[in-house]
């Protein structure tokens, strides 16, 4: 479904990353995981179109994602997360939601994409005329994940989206996200939570300082003793 190969992002007169490879196949759930300035967020961003790489490919669906527009790759069935939620504060939760579904599948598929949504996340059916800039932070992410699933996307992309959230909240989030990739929806999280992230996947990526250092099944980064000492304190 998604292959990036030998990806390099430079901007600022820094290199973010430095030739990523890594895949995402059809209903599959990938983690990526790391520490801050790894690249994880840069590698979304390329991926999503708000920033150039400086080299390598990006493939969607056997589609060059580098020769489509920004603009264009939500249409392909591609639903970005953003870190920090996002949302739009000073409009409704029915607003940021519908807002979401301006891709073409996401207009045709809008009541049944809506249901999914209200059945997922119940307190954003309870608060739909309320503004999104009210909601808690929880409540947030729960509406920008919302906002993803309205596009009727293939692929969700979800960046750190248990930033800043309650333990209990996280959980629930995780849940929500375990849930919609047993749907066959495919899922390429980065997340700090390594955890939760490793355990949920089927297959992950450990990036440090721009480049891919570890890779593998789940079952095998949770018995690599880099991951059990550095990341999960064991």
């Amino acid at each position: 479904m998604l292959a990036v190969e030998s990806l390099s992002v430079t901007y600022g007169g820094l290199t973010a990353l430095y030739e990523i490879s890594l895949a995402v196949g059809s209903g599959q759930f990938v983690s990526i995981v790391g520490p801050n300035g790894a690249g994880k967020t840069t590698l979304f961003k390329a991926i999503s179109g708000t920033l150039r790489p400086s080299g390598g490919s990006i493939h969607f669906e056997d589609r060059d994602l580098l020769a489509i527009a920004p603009s264009q790759r939500a249409h392909l069935g591609i639903a970005h997360v953003p870190e920090g939620r996002q949302v739009f504060g000073s409009m409704t939760v029915m607003e940021n939601l519908e807002m979401g579904a301006y891709s073409q599948t996401g207009r045709r598929d809008w009541g049944r994409n809506l249901e999914r949504i209200f059945a997922l996340f119940p307190i954003l059916a309870e608060r739909r005329d309320q503004a999104a800039g009210t909601l808690s932070g929880g409540e947030q992410q729960m509406l920008a994940i919302g906002r993803g699933i309205a596009s009727s996307p293939r692929l969700l992309m979800l960046d750190e989206p248990s930033m800043g959230l309650a333990p209990m909240v996280a959980d629930l989030i995780f849940e929500r996200i375990v849930e919609l990739h047993r749907d066959g929806l495919a899922i390429l999280l980065v997340e700090q939570r390594v955890a939760e992230a490793v355990q949920s996947c089927d297959f992950g990526y450990v990036l440090e300082t721009g480049r891919v250092v570890l890779e593998g099944t789940h079952q095998a980064l949770l018995a690599d003793d880099r991951i059990r000492s550095f990341y999960l304190g064991m």
